[in-house]
């Protein structure tokens, strides 16, 4: 394949991390600015100063006992939203359980790259067999697939023959699940 998704494929290493570092700071001030959890965790951190990665490597590391624990005492998403939640488009819980939301935009977990990286061009009928049911699989190619113009077949899990059936008579090209 010689053609690309975008231009930001085709960067220069030290362009793409320049430009990466560059951003650092504006993504830092909106975290801390835009949510309660980062705005106290991000309390004592100047956004202007997050411009290397050892910058970003001594930000405070959110982990995920932590998400748990704050989403069960804080429900639903205990201020890590910088989307308020009547504006989301989707609502997931994942193991763990760890509750997110999905803003609105196309593409918005940015899964049309990948899908064109694996091939799938506008037209390509894609066979969807990861989960639509509370987790974001499902949602992440769907998106992804109808952002680069390719028709989605929302198969989800399970009735195994059926997909089959479904595969054959569409026989699409590309398959996520």
């Amino acid at each position: 394949m010689t053609d690309h998704y975008d231009a930001l494929e085709t960067r220069d290493p030290a362009e793409r991390e320049a430009a990466l570092m560059r951003a650092l700071p504006s993504q830092v001030a909106h975290a801390k600015a835009a949510t309660g959890w980062y705005g106290r965790s991000l309390a004592d951190v100047d956004p202007a100063s997050v411009t290397s990665r050892e910058a970003l490597a001594a930000l405070p590391v959110t982990r995920k006992h932590s998400l748990i624990e704050a989403q069960r005492d804080a429900p639903p998403l205990a201020g890590l939203n910088a989307l308020d939640l009547g504006d989301a488009a989707v609502a997931f819980t994942s193991p763990g359980p760890i509750y997110e939301v999905m803003g609105t935009r196309a593409d918005y977990y940015g899964g049309a790259r990948s899908l064109h990286a694996a091939g799938l061009r506008k037209g390509d009928i894609v066979h969807n067999s990861f989960s639509y049911h509370l987790t974001p699989g499902g949602w992440i190619f769907h998106d992804g697939a109808r952002a680069l113009g390719c028709p989605v077949i929302p198969a989800g899990i399970g009735n195994t023959e059926q997909q089959a059936q479904v595969m054959a008579q569409y026989r699409p090209k590309g398959h996520a699940g």
